[in-house]
Formats: C-alpha cells, sequence, structure tokens
C-alpha cells in the first residue's frame, strides 16, 4: 500500500463489518463499521472535491477528539488533499499565522465556539474561502456549509463521480503530503512540519506490536498530534476498534470498554497513580498492609525476573564475576517470591489493575519523560508501560518498548527501517555506532522523517542534512541492551556560570513528584545557582490558605516546599551538587494548554520564561 486512501480502501474491505471508530452516546458507545466509515468519507471526499478542492490542496482542521474528526481526515486524505490540523484550544495568533502560511482554502471547524475565533479573525486570513461546521447539533451561520449536508450532497454526486475519487485514489504517490502538522513547540514561532503518505505508512507497518482486529484501542490524546494520530492508523491498518473519551471520563469509560492498548502521555499515569495511593491511603490498615506486602514482593520478583532476563538497565557494560554472583542471588529471589508473587497478584494487584478496565495488555507513553517511580510501579503491578520517543517531524516515533525489550528507564530499540547515530557535543565526532554508554547528541534518518519545514528552507537545513540525518536536538546514548536512553535537550541546556551545564528535564520530573507541586520550571541561565518556578498544589496546600495567592503569600507554604526540594533534590537522589535548586518562586497561576503548555503537556519554555521574566529576576537579584 503505497498511501493511506489505498490503506483505507483495503481496510474498509477486509474489516468491513468490524466496529472501526466509536463514539460515547449518552451511557452506552455507538460503533462504526469499518464498511461504513469508507462509504461516508468516500461521500464527503466528493463533497469536497465538488467545493473546488483539489488534489495537493491544504484543507484546514480545527478540532478536538471526535468521530467527525477522523472522518473529515480520512475525506481530505482520500481526495488527494493533505490537512492542516489544530485542537479547539487555537489561538488568535495561530490562527492568523498558519491559515494564510498554510494556503488552505476550505477549513473544518467542531462547533461554533470555534467559528468565531476564525470570524473574529477574518480580515487576517482573507484567503480562506469556505469553513464547514463539523457539530450536527449546532445551525450553521449563513455562508457556513455543514458537515453532514456536504456528506449528503457527495453521496448524490457518487453514482456519476466515483470514477473521480478512484483517480485520485489512484495518482497519490507515496511522497505526497498527507498532512501538515505546526508545531505547538517550546521554543519560537510554529513551523510546518510536512509529513508523507510513506512517512505514515512506514510507521504503521513497522509497529513492533502485535495487534488485531480484536483489540480495543482508547483515544485520549490530542487526535491532531501526530502521537495521537498514529495509533489512529495503526488502528485502521490493524483492523482495531478506536474508542474516543475524555480524562473527564476517563476511570468510566475505561470500565466500560476495556481498551487492550492505548496511546498515553506521562501525565495520565502520574494522575492514575496518585489516585490509587489516595486510594489506598483512605482503606483500613489491613487493606493497606497487604497493598505494600504484595507491591514489594511483585517489585523484588519483577527485578530479579528483569535482571535474569537481561532487561535491567545497562549502561556501563555488565562485569562478568559480579554478574555470575548477582544471577545466584536474583535465582534465589526469583524461586522464593514465584509462589507468594502470583497469590499477592491474584488477591490484591488484579484488583488495582481493575482500574484500567482489568484487559489492558500495555500502554505507549510519549510526548515527555516518564519519571521513573511511576514507570516502575506500573510495570510491577502487571501494566506494562511501553515508552516510546520521537518527534513530529519523524511521524513521530523513532524508538519504542516492546513487550520482548522492556527496559526500564529507556525509550526502548530503535524503530525498524530507522538509523540512529550519536555525535559528540564538543567535537562533532560520531560516538555510536562505535561506543555505547557515552551520551551525545541524537540524530536519526529512515521513512519516518520528514522532507522538511513547509516554505521554510533555513529552518530544515538547520535540522535536516542532505544526506537524510535529522538532528532531535535531544541527548541520548545506546545502553548495552541495545535500548536508547534519553537525558534532556541540548536546547534545553542551563549553562550555569561556573561553566556547568544542567539538563532540568530529570530535576523537573523529581520536583513534580512532591505531594505540595502541580508543576515547575527550572531557570537559571548564566546565573551562580538554580532555581525554580513552582506551580502549588493548592488542595494540598489548602491549610494555608484557599485560594493561589494566599498559599503564594503563605511563609510556612513557602518554607515547607523548599524543604521538600531539599529532600529531593540531593546527592542520594544522584544529584550534584550543582543541580541542587537555591531559588524558589511561586506562581499563582496554573500552567494551562495553549498558552505555558502544549498539547502533550510540555512546558513552552520561552513562553514562560517571558511571562515571568521579572519574578525570575528578582529570584537572582539577591
Amino acid at each position: 500500500m503505497e498511501n493511506l486512501a489505498l490503506m483505507f480502501t483495503v481496510t474498509s474491505q477486509k474489516y468491513q463489518n468490524r466496529p472501526a471508530f466509536a463514539t460515547k452516546r449518552g451511557e452506552k458507545f455507538q460503533a462504526v463499521s469499518f464498511g461504513d466509515l469508507y462509504e461516508q468519507a468516500s461521500a464527503l471526499a466528493l463533497g469536497i472535491m465538488d467545493l473546488g478542492v483539489k488534489a495537493g490542496d491544504h484543507v484546514g482542521l480545527i478540532a478536538d477528539n471526535r468521530f467527525e474528526w477522523i472522518l473529515a481526515d480520512m475525506a481530505v486524505i482520500m481526495c488527494g488533499a493533505a490537512d492542516v490540523p489544530r485542537g479547539t484550544d487555537v489561538t488568535d495568533i495561530d490562527i492568523a499565522y498558519i491559515v494564510p502560511h498554510s494556503g488552505m482554502k476550505v477549513l473544518f471547524v467542531e462547533n461554533l465556539k470555534v467559528y468565531e475565533k476564525i470570524k473574529k479573525n477574518k480580515k487576517r486570513i482573507p484567503g480562506l474561502k469556505k469553513i464547514i461546521l463539523m457539530n450536527s447539533t449546532e445551525k450553521p451561520p449563513k455562508g457556513v456549509d455543514s458537515l453532514y449536508a456536504l456528506m449528503e450532497k457527495g453521496r448524490k454526486l457518487r453514482p456519476k463521480n466515483q470514477k473521480k475519487l478512484d483517480d485520485r485514489i489512484k495518482k497519490i504517490k507515496g511522497s505526497d503530503l498527507f498532512t501538515l502538522i505546526y508545531t505547538s513547540g517550546t521554543t519560537g514561532r510554529p513551523k510546518g512540519v510536512m509529513l508523507t503518505h510513506s512517512n505514515m505508512i512506514s510507521q504503521c507497518k513497522n509497529i513492533p506490536i502485535k495487534l488485531t482486529d480484536q483489540d480495543r484501542m482508547l483515544s485520549i490524546l490530542p487526535v491532531w498530534h501526530i502521537f495521537e494520530r498514529v495509533f489512529e492508523m495503526v488502528a485502521v491498518y490493524s483492523g482495531c476498534c478506536t474508542y474516543y473519551t475524555n480524562l473527564r471520563n476517563l476511570r468510566d469509560d475505561m470500565k466500560i470498554v476495556k481498551p487492550t492498548f492505548m496511546a498515553s502521555a506521562p501525565r495520565l499515569w502520574e494522575k492514575v497513580f496518585t489516585g490509587i495511593h489516595a486510594n489506598i491511603e483512605k482503606s483500613s490498615a489491613v487493606k493497606k498492609m497487604l497493598f505494600h506486602a504484595a507491591y514489594f514482593i511483585s517489585h523484588n520478583f519483577n527485578k530479579a525476573r528483569r535482571f535474569l532476563a537481561g532487561k535491567e538497565l545497562d549502561t556501563k557494560g555488565r562485569n562478568i564475576v559480579i554478574s555470575f554472583f548477582r544471577a545466584i542471588y536474583e535465582v534465589i529471589i526469583f524461586i522464593v517470591l514465584i509462589l507468594p508473587e502470583k497469590l499477592f497478584d491474584t488477591i490484591v494487584l488484579k484488583k488495582v489493575r481493575a482500574a484500567t478496565g482489568g484487559e489492558l495488555k500495555g500502554s505507549i507513553s510519549g510526548g515527555g519523560a516518564l519519571p521513573m517511580h511511576i514507570d516502575l510501579f506500573f510495570n510491577n503491578i502487571g501494566v506494562p508501560v511501553l515508552e516510546g520517543y520521537g518527534l513530529t517531524e519523524t511521524c513521530p516515533v523513532l524508538a519504542v518498548r516492546t513487550f520482548e525489550n522492556l527496559v526500564i528507564g529507556t525509550i526502548g530499540p530503535v524503530y525498524p527501517e530507522a538509523e540512529v547515530r550519536i555525535m559528540d557535543l564538543a567535537d562533532g565526532s560520531q560516538i555510536y555506532p562505535e561506543k555505547r554508554g557515552v551520551k551525545g547528541e541524537l540524530h536519526v534518518r529512515g521513512p519516518q522523517v520528514m522532507p522538511g519545514y513547509y516554505k521554510n528552507k533555513d529552518g530544515t537545513s538547520q535540522v535536516l542534512t542532505k544526506d537524510g540525518w535529522f538532528n532531535t536536538g535531544d541527548i541520548a546514548m545506546m545502553t548495552y541492551n541495545n535500548c536508547l536512553k534519553l537525558f534532556g535537550r541540548t536546547k534545553d541546556t542551563i549553562v550555569l556560570l561556573s561553566g556547568e551545564n544542567v539538563e532540568p528535564v530529570p530535576i523537573e520530573n523529581m520536583i513534580n513528584q512532591s505531594p505540595y507541586i502541580d508543576n515547575c520550571m527550572v531557570v537559571g541561565q548564566d546565573q551562580k545557582n538554580l532555581g525554580v518556578l513552582i506551580v502549588p498544589n493548592l488542595e494540598a496546600l489548602e491549610q494555608y490558605g484557599k485560594t493561589m495567592k494566599a498559599v503564594c503569600s503563605s511563609s510556612e507554604a513557602m518554607a515547607l516546599i523548599k524543604e521538600n526540594l531539599k529532600k529531593l533534590i540531593n546527592v542520594e537522589h544522584g544529584f550534584k551538587s550543582y543541580e541542587r535548586i537555591v531559588e524558589c518562586a511561586l506562581l499563582e497561576k496554573p500552567f494551562e494548554i495553549g498558552d505555558e503548555m502544549t498539547a502533550k503537556l510540555s512546558i513552552k519554555r520561552y513562553v514562560i520564561a517571558e511571562k515571568y521574566k521579572k519574578i525570575i529576576s528578582q529570584m537572582f537579584s539577591g
């Protein structure tokens, strides 16, 4: 299959009566079959073509997770165009830049609220000619088409125009764009990432995790982002059914759907982790004791199993003698705990896993680093979290753990057909594949790498060489387990006055483990020491005030947080002396998606630094 439209055609025939996508209506999910989905997408594609959309055109898509999103996405792709997706949290600045830069003339919007955003910026986007409303329960304003009305028009056109659509599909080349995604990254103006049909097809056919038409996927991450989107395409490729949910209904929907697989983000697992432990703390003394006993046994049993299977993180190369004696010890632990582990798993941990529906085979976590304690916890209780890694520019997966190679603390082996090299930051020489266990800048080449940034030759040349090597900007090493391990980003690196380079992400991950802290950002470029901007957890600090302003004004709350920081960032936890936090400032406003955070829940460092530059300056003025 050279293009996604052909993939849709093949899967619609192969899995015709199987459920493809499901949306919650009331208390139940209603599914659309692969056959019906293809019929609807074909009709909508003909409707779009009737608007004058040609092969190679760009069509906007501003919406969140819903069935109409995938319907419009498929229709745009089938008529040979490329979509330009964005979430409903799109800002005026985004609209004013992305709509004209992409050259879109047709735009799908989720609802009237999004339409009003577009209308407000009408003078700044004169090239936009047609708006299509997705929501069937809202009446389109004058001059705006309804998605379902356009689809009905396409149905009427179909008898005489089906051949035109078939011809469009056949002419789509692998090198043609299927999407143009404007990154909402942590630095600078959005770049239009061009992704081709070949980029996405390579992701679908090379996924190293076996999925079947019996699997059920839960869609929770932003659908317009490439990480969630690749899973929707993989689901179509594999014949799985995707169920749309949201954070508000996640817990209930997990019990209803009983998902077998899902894409996820670290913050999601942190929330589940916090919820599980909150419930345990409310339990009786006996239940608490049983849980802690069960986890202790499971932790040590799985630790032994990982070592004996060669799946324990190895960054230095195993010493044969030490490994021999360690193996004897771990074999004893494994044998002693095998029966208690099965017993406690049945009577305790199985009930904990029920919170995910009870049938979750695993989840790929991406979009940020997974904290080690979260990683260990879920893998130890029998919920495999397969951390993956990639960028929008790589469509996105470059590496991912598999069930066969699940090494906690890594992002797994390199994706099939991809090549990686690790380069020395000091002199530009190549470290890997010659050496393992040495940190450097990660470069990648493969079928998933973008052809470049749209209308941005300078930006493209800065990250992509003529022979196809893409500079990720991430610091990594290849472990002796043949897995990649990340250490932060070169552009995130903080350089202190002493000349020491500090990677803020591991420090932030540790700080975010504090129950008193909701979010944070480490600062200190060109300073003597590090400081941190902290968003307090209002619920955990309510004894110091009922509002964020009151908590931030409380010297007692500040003292408690500073004491907590000392316990988290110290030599005992593996941090160097220059990585300790000296300065601290509390922020009265939480970080929000679309402002201080991206849709992936990553912090936008340049936005936060600019917004709070006065506070940062005052922090270091003493």
